[in-house]
């Protein structure tokens, strides 16, 4: 209990960062005592402690080190600790006065050069900030300076306080031998070193003052949309976004790839373009709304929204064209039916059950203004009846979040979570377990049983598997590493800050997208091969995918959310969890996907029963009704999902181009044609009017 509540403040993860914290604390509370004995080997080990624990630290507990900062004991300080100490012991053991003062003067240089070297590091990061980062557009001709070599530009304190290093071994040997020819090559280094740095960022410095200034690239974005002519446009904001939120906007990719109109895709914050997945799209990141308004985006028809956002009003008025909310996922919940959707001109769902969804708020929304399009992005998902099932039945569970707020919390984790797997193993059955990205964004309790779930699913593999099964899974980790770097290469992730990427942005060829398809296929088929048919996995990051996990269960435990929407287009039998133990009746009326859906109890005592459907498939009465909720919930399968989009979206593009067109025409103010009164045409002479974003 004292260990949780310790991690908990120390904010580490385990016993073994919680030894590293007490060695690094030790380490620092024994310098002072050592350098006042004086002891040089105690004063020796208690500085390399020092040294060690912190760089462990700064790679195992980076919550740690940010709860240092917070208490003004951030890196530079405790560097600056070291050395005092060490001078302290120079004094202490009656080290002469001009080594004492010539290693003061080695380390004030040192100190000095980092601070100069800071301020230039921070003058070239603020000259290389762009009103726009692009990706998939040609930018060769915008004059963007190269980004500063690697070894200059990153982590760049952690290398230069590091320098001090050379002066104290220095030190520490002189006072050994009783010799100060080695403290002063000591010095040398730890005061050259930085000197030499600093003239070398100046170079960059001058370079990056050739950034182009924001105008100049904003024409030339412009110029690069002119030639491109954006047709649609995806845009995307979250204020806290980070790689947890851009599922949203990674879903659609694919989507819109296939669309038979030019796509375009809006971001607008930078931790959303860092995160976004590959695409051949333009794609264009702006964070500020005047730098947005800026952009012609006068050809742009029809704007798509994944999620609703403060944010979405810098887009919604542009007038010329069509507002169309398409989330992120159909699902019970009330986001799914939120009066906010009103400011839109149009919003698709799924199927019918979307639509009728929306009957909660029908006084704010109007049917007319609701299409049925289907779920393009769940054609990945293999049908029950293609599936292999194996040795154990798969259980996948993917419990949702825990909300915003407690009205909106549907989550199994808090009331159920964790005796739900504890009978799920008594049961014999192999767990997949996938918590939603956002699990413990707000709750406490959430985070704890996420924690003891991973450690029962990891406590119970270690019983199961054996030492051949260890072996395969280390054999397969270089393979399955040296996949998501080139993933993550052919996503533009390795390329510098968002300055470089976007000086190195070209239109992209198609090869790119075959090579993607085949690694992540790879990645998929070695990541659950080495897995075994036994063992329970724990889903945690971007790969494997929910559909890949989709397709290797037998059954699916979730809550109310878009992940059974999708699930039931496998048409496998699924559970719903109703931890509120409401009627049957009552929980089927009040959610629409329940419909086909086994329910599990809070205290599970249906579970036995429950996965009968699986073990013995002739025994699965929902089967019907999974059948029917499927073309409700989804659409019907023909014609397909990706073509009823297209049908959707080239309609109300049509529709946007046909007022544009009437209201140019009512523009036109008809005269009398005579030499002194010639016809007026206020629209100008441009054929393409003016955005009203730039007015």
């Amino acid at each position: 209990m004292i260990v949780r509540w310790l991690c908990a403040v120390l904010r580490v993860r385990g016993k073994a960062d919680l030894c590293l914290v007490f060695l690094f604390g030790a380490g620092f509370a024994l310098l002072p005592v050592f350098a006042l004995m004086p002891s040089l080997w105690g004063f020796a080990a208690a500085s390399a402690v020092s040294y060690l624990a912190d760089e462990a630290l700064h790679v195992r507990a980076p919550g740690f080190v940010r709860r240092l900062a917070s208490l003004q004991f951030n890196r530079t300080m405790r560097f600056a600790a070291r050395t005092v100490m060490l001078l302290a012991l120079a004094q202490r053991m009656d080290a002469p006065e001009v080594v004492l003062a010539a290693g003061l003067a080695a380390f004030t240089t040192h100190f000095a050069m980092v601070m100069l070297y800071t301020a230039l590091h921070r003058g070239i990061r603020l000259r290389r900030v762009l009103p726009v980062a692009v990706r998939n557009l040609d930018m060769s001709e915008a004059g963007i300076p190269a980004q500063p070599p690697a070894f200059l530009y990153r982590r760049f304190l952690r290398k230069l306080l590091h320098l001090d290093v050379a002066a104290h071994a220095a030190l520490l040997a002189a006072l050994a031998a009783g010799t100060w020819y080695p403290a002063g090559i000591g010095y040398a280094v730890t005061a050259g070193l930085p000197v030499a740095a600093v003239l070398a960022l100046l170079v960059q410095f001058r370079a990056a003052r050739r950034t182009p200034p924001r105008d100049e690239l904003i024409r030339e974005v412009n110029r690069q949309l002119a030639d491109y002519r954006p047709e649609v446009a995806l845009y995307f904001s979250f204020a806290a976004v980070s790689r947890d939120f851009m599922y949203q906007v990674n879903m659609w990719i694919e989507t819109l790839e296939q669309l038979d109109r030019r796509p375009l895709i809006i971001l607008r914050e930078h931790a959303s373009f860092r995160h976004l997945s590959r695409t051949s799209l333009p794609v264009l990141c702006v964070p500020k709304a005047d730098d947005l308004a800026e952009l012609d985006l006068s050809g742009v028809r029809v704007v798509l929204y994944p999620g609703n956002a403060g944010k979405n009003v810098h887009m919604l008025r542009i007038a010329e064209a069509k507002h169309v909310f398409i989330g992120h996922g159909d699902s019970d919940k009330l986001a799914s039916s939120n009066r906010v959707s009103k400011v839109y001109d149009e919003i698709w769902v799924a199927g019918r059950a979307g639509r009728d969804r929306y009957q909660r708020v029908r006084h704010a929304i109007s049917d007319d203004s609701i299409v049925e399009v289907g779920r393009p992005q769940l054609a990945p998902i293999r049908l029950h009846a293609d599936h292999t099932p194996g040795p154990l039945p798969v259980v996948l569970y993917a419990p949702t979040w825990e909300g915003w707020s407690d009205d909106d919390c549907h989550t199994s984790l808090i009331p159920m979570g964790v005796p739900l797997i504890e009978k799920l193993l008594a049961q014999n059955v192999r767990v997949i377990y996938k918590p939603h990205p956002l699990t413990g964004k707000r709750s406490p309790e959430a985070t704890a049983a996420d924690r003891a779930i991973r450690a029962m699913l990891t406590a119970d593999n270690e019983q199961r598997e054996a030492a051949q099964a260890q072996e395969a899974l280390a054999a397969v980790r270089p393979r399955l590493a040296e996949i998501r770097a080139r993933l993550d290469e052919l996503a533009g992730r390795h390329q510098g800050d968002y300055a470089e990427q976007t000086r190195a942005a070209r239109v992209p060829g198609h090869d790119g997208a075959a090579e993607w398809h085949e690694l992540h296929a790879e990645w998929h088929r070695i990541y659950w091969e080495s897995r075994g048919a036994v063992r329970h996995n724990v889903i945690l990051s971007q790969l494997p995918t929910l559909y890949e996990c989709f397709n290797q269960a037998d059954i699916l435990i979730s809550d109310v959310s878009s992940v059974v929407a999708d699930f039931v287009a496998s048409l496998k039998p699924y559970v719903l969890t109703n931890a509120n133990d409401l009627p049957d009746q009552e929980f089927r009326a009040a959610y629409t996907t329940a419909g086909g859906a086994y329910l599990l109890d809070r205290d599970c005592a249906r579970l036995p029963e429950i996965l009968r459907s699986v073990r013995e498939p002739d025994h699965d009465p929902m089967a019907p009704q999974r059948r029917t909720l499927k073309e409700y919930v989804l659409g019907p399968d023909t014609p397909t999902s990706m073509e009823r989009f297209n049908t959707a979206l080239n309609a109300l593009a049509a529709l946007s181009e046909a007022e544009l067109t009437e209201r140019e025409q009512s523009l036109v103010i008809p005269t009398q044609r005579t030499d002194s009164a010639p016809r007026v045409d206020l629209a100008g002479p441009s054929d393409r009017p003016a955005p009203l974003s730039n007015v």
